[in-house]
């Protein structure tokens, strides 16, 4: 699955720094310790720019560490979901993927039903409608999914 990110990878460094930081806030808030291994598959997870299945990153761990298991990868990924570092997404192909959630701008994705390539976007006007649809039913809306499924222009002209 291809995959266009619409963020900046010139701030991966500082965005790592800060979530770091609010892995290891939410760690201490559940009693849990900060460890090397995690440290591992943050770094790694924030390296990239690809919405990442679970197998995906443990793959890329795997080149950095090889001792770091799937249960390890499985475990953070919710961890990093529970405190805002991550969001799952799902294009409904039966993978659940996870992309970078921190500082993130309210985005859409385009899906190609042929060849699965991917396409991120930004819509104001869908968050127009979730806030208003949240005050028409006094919601505090926090986030929300929206993709488009199609066909992509190279895979119309095969």
């Amino acid at each position: 699955m291809s995959i266009t990110r619409m963020d900046d990878p010139a701030q991966a460094g500082q965005q790592f720094e800060q979530a770091r930081e609010l892995l290891r806030q939410h760690l201490r808030s559940l009693g849990l310790k900060h460890s090397a291994q995690r440290e591992t598959v943050l770094r790694v997870f924030f390296a990239t720019r690809d919405h990442l299945s679970t197998e995906e990153l443990h793959h890329q761990v795997q080149a950095q560490d090889p001792a770091i298991g799937y249960s390890t990868i499985y475990r953070s990924l919710k961890l990093f979901v529970e405190c805002g570092l991550a969001a799952e997404v799902s294009f409904h192909d039966g993978v659940a993927r996870f992309e970078h959630q921190l500082n993130r701008s309210s985005h859409h994705h385009m899906v190609c039903t042929e060849c699965g390539q991917s396409v991120e976007f930004f819509a104001p006007e869908i968050d127009a409608v979730q806030e208003a649809i949240g005050r028409q039913f006094n919601y505090l809306p926090k986030r929300h999914s929206f993709q488009i499924y199609g066909i992509c222009e190279k895979c119309q002209t095969r």
